[in-house]
Formats: C-alpha cells, structure tokens, sequence
C-alpha cells in the first residue's frame, strides 16, 4: 500500500479502544503521512469508524450533515453523572415500564429538539474541555445544539426496565443524552449501558475491517469519491492543470456540484455557477 494513497478506511471498532489509536493503528498500516477520522467514538462505544487517509483527511466538513445510526441499550429507574454504566449512580427513580409506553415516548423523540450535551463529553467551552473538568469536580457551562433524530425504533425489551433501540440522528447528536431526555418524558431516570454505530451516511459496518485485519494489512482503501453523489465531469489534462493552479474554467452545465477526474484520477470536487467552473475542494 502506497503511504501517498488517500481514501478512506471502514474500521470496526472495539470497545475499550480510543478512536485516535485507531486512528494511528490505519496511519502505522499505511505508513500514510496523515490520518483523521469522520466521527469519533467514545472509548466504550464500538461500531464503524470512518478513518481518513492523507488528502481525504480534508473531507471533514463534506461530511457533517451525514446521518448516523446507532443500536444501543437503555437503563431505566437510574442516572449516572456520565450518563451511561461507567459512571457513579447520581440519581434514582425506581420505575417499572411497558414496552408500549416506551415505544410511544420514542416515537414522540422523533424530529428536531435542542439537546444538552453530557457533561462528561469532548465538548469545549473556553478552550476547557468538559469532560476534564468534570472529572476535577467542575462544571461548564454547556449550552443545548439543535440536533435531529430521524428515527427512534424499540428493537427489544431485554428486561422489566432495559431496551434496546435503534437510533438514526444528525451528526453530532449524544446518544447518552438521548437516554437521559426519553427518561425525562416516562418520569423516571435513565443510563445507556452500550452503543454499536452502524451506519454512518451510506457506509455500513457490514463492510467494515476488524482491527486485527488492518494490524495485518488486510484491508482496502476507499476512493475519496465514494463519499459523493455528484454528477462526473471528465477533465482535459490541460484544464486540469489549469484548476489545480487556481484558475476557472467556462462550461457550460447546469449549477451545482461535480466530481472532477483527469483520467482515472479523481481530482476532489468543482462547482459550477453561472457556466463557471471552480475547483472547490482539491483532493490530491
């Protein structure tokens, strides 16, 4: 594998391991000059990880409003001051709830709302990071985000007062606190026991490697293009040269968005205004 290749690489990722070190783990694979990631995951979560190699590392923005879907296990009659099992019991409400009342208040969920991230986040206020101060005995001042939760479905009750969901959410979205607010409406507490990321736009963990696969470099890298939908647009190599030096092109399509290629290289994304075309993110 070639260290000046970029892409992506869908990477399974286990609990107990931080996103960053599967971060390092794809870049010492590839011996790649830079890696990134799409999306973190807390260090307990597991589920795909998005790791973006070299020029796709500049893909961060693109990728923002992409959807993500996750599985998880509720607790319900208890709230921790983390907000999932790892943290100390702060509050209790013994409580004994039916799948259908559950059910409803989830579906209720669905839509917009702003939501308070957890104090233990990666959240940062005043350049002090929230998670930090939490475990100092302080607190931020953490302000709600508008977020969207695109569905909210009750796979399983697994015991009188833990279920199992699936969630579908806006980038960004705290699944904990999705936990704390749907017990909030059923007048009790609640505490997310695990959470499985299974979808992040259109990629699946289905099509995920283990970590052990990419210790072994048995693995592929993603083409950068694979993350857009765009209409393609084949480039001259002159013209090509041309938008990688900054300068326009005049063509004559519609307005919008397209892949540029030279070739059989993908160049990064042009748009199009007024029969002008701009190279607006440069990918190689």
């Amino acid at each position: 594998m070639a260290e000046n290749k970029s892409g992506l690489v869908l990477v399974n990722k286990p609990e107990g391991v931080s996103s960053n070190k599967v971060v390092n783990i794809v870049k010492h694979a590839l011996g790649a000059k830079k890696c990134g990631h799409l999306g973190t995951l807390d260090l307990e979560g597991a589920g795909l990880l998005i790791v973006t190699v070299n020029s796709a590392t500049k893909l961060f923005d693109f990728f923002l409003n992409k959807s993500k879907t996750y599985e998880t296990v509720f607790v319900f009659g208890f709230e921790t001051d983390t907000l999932d099992l790892a943290g100390k019991i702060v509050k209790e409400k013994p409580c004994k709830l039916s799948k259908e009342e559950v059910e409803s208040a989830a579906k209720e969920m669905v839509g917009d709302y702003d939501q308070m991230p957890p104090q233990y986040s990666a959240k940062k206020v005043n350049g002090k990071i929230a998670y930090k101060e939490a475990r100092s005995g302080r607190q931020v001042e953490l302000r709600p985000k508008r977020v969207s939760i695109f569905s909210f479905k009750l796979l399983k009750q697994l015991d009188d007062n833990k279920f199992k969901f699936e969630i579908c959410c806006s980038s960004g979205t705290y699944i904990r606190s999705i936990c704390r607010d749907l017990a909030e409406k059923l007048s009790t507490y609640g505490s997310m026991q695990c959470i499985l990321r299974t979808r992040c736009g259109s990629f699946s963990l289905e099509d995920a490697y283990s970590l052990e696969d990419v210790k072994n470099g048995n693995f592929e890298v993603l083409s950068c293009e694979s993350l857009f939908d765009f209409p393609k647009i084949d480039l001259e190599k002159v013209d090509a040269t041309k938008l990688l030096n900054g300068q326009f092109l005049k063509l004559s399509r519609e307005n919008g968005e397209y892949k540029l290629f030279d070739g059989k290289t993908f160049l990064g994304i042009g748009e199009i205004k007024e029969n002008v075309l701009r190279l607006k993110l440069r990918l190689i």
